[in-house]
């Protein structure tokens, strides 16, 4: 009876999903775009700096300065339903929860602005739920991104009466189901043209951080340190890009000799991980490589990074160059091999 009793409530417990995304300006002019950078870059996990000092970057000079600027940007992208961020994000949502059934609630967050964290959270608690899985949607783990998710969900969720079980996803760098997606994008260009070289492109982040973050202090101590994935380096995030960049090409029959590793987005004189996107592309060109394919694999649904600064920055560069064709392959967004995949990662963890 006691047996009986357990398969019960397992059968029975409804199990509540947190999909978080990083954010988005509410909408595309200047005062909005400045709101959405101070409360981004007032995050110290994104900008670790001392707290004061990080206040006058962000208040005195980043926030009054570049939201003008990025705003234009914000209106390059926008479409006349909103941000693409959003729009993917809320189709994922809807579609997963079709999917998943009526044994879970899949709500959606953002990490800055709305829907926050918080308001996702909340309408979980409103549906009873007695677990919750929490489901960053960045495939690859930082602390700038996936920490600072995990680190909100528990501040918020250490203060209610009633704390449920609850497990994170911290990354996917290399599960199948999303290396298949990805593949899938691609696999369109390469079956209609032929490409000289292949760039899979990452955004970028300082090395103080990777170093920082090294519990083996080993992170960038040799020019191949990221050349194998294992035990040593699961947690470093340049470590991760590499293997997805390796699981993809594997996917779709490249060697080594025809893609490139690059990270982009790079701000301020520290040095970030290398190579840096725009020197690659250079180099390329010089090896008269004219027609390239590009992916972003840190992004699941297509934003400024890969919309803006991939298809339209990086090809202006890569043309100017000299370049024949650049091809963007567009982010998972809500493609129905991507959802059965997330899907599926989510029964697994369950």
């Amino acid at each position: 009876m006691f047996y009986f009793v357990l398969l019960l409530d397992k059968k029975i417990m409804r199990i509540g999903v947190l999909l978080v995304n990083l954010g988005t300006p509410d909408n595309p002019k200047t005062p909005a775009v400045r709101r959405y950078l101070r409360e981004f870059l007032m995050d110290s996990r994104v900008i670790d700096i001392p707290k004061w000092q990080r206040f006058l970057l962000v208040q005195g000079i980043i926030a009054p300065f570049r939201a003008p600027k990025s705003a234009k940007t914000y209106q390059e992208l926008w479409t006349e339903k909103g941000s693409p961020l959003l729009i993917y994000g809320y189709s994922a949502q809807k579609l997963l929860q079709k999917q998943l059934g009526d044994d879970y609630h899949v709500a959606l967050g953002m990490r800055y602005q709305k829907p926050s964290i918080a308001e996702a959270l909340e309408e979980l608690k409103s549906k009873n739920i007695q677990k919750i899985l929490v489901l960053p949607l960045f495939p690859q783990y930082a602390s700038a991104t996936t920490g600072s998710v995990h680190e909100k969900t528990m501040q918020i969720v250490s203060k209610w009466a009633n704390i449920p079980e609850i497990k994170f996803i911290s990354q996917y760098c290399n599960y199948t189901g999303f290396i298949d997606a990805f593949a899938e994008q691609g696999k369109k260009y390469l079956s209609q043209q032929t490409f000289d070289h292949v760039i899979f492109s990452y955004h970028g982040l300082p090395e103080r951080q990777i170093i920082k973050h090294d519990c083996t202090k080993k992170c960038l101590q040799t020019k191949d340190c990221c050349a194998v994935y294992d035990t040593h380096n699961q947690l470093c995030y340049r470590a991760q890009c590499f293997e997805t960049s390796r699981q993809l090409a594997k996917a779709l029959n490249l060697n080594p000799e025809q893609y490139t590793v690059s990270f982009q987005s790079r701000l301020g004189k520290s040095p970030w991980i290398q190579p840096y996107t725009d020197e690659t592309i250079k180099k390329l060109v010089n090896q008269n490589k004219k027609r390239i394919l590009v992916f972003s694999p840190s992004f699941v649904a297509d934003c400024l990074e890969t919309t803006i600064e991939i298809g339209v920055e990086y090809k202006h560069l890569f043309e100017s160059l000299g370049g024949e064709h650049w091809q963007l392959v567009e982010s998972l967004n809500d493609n129905p091999t991507w959802i059965n995949a997330l899907a599926e990662l989510i029964k697994h963890y369950s």
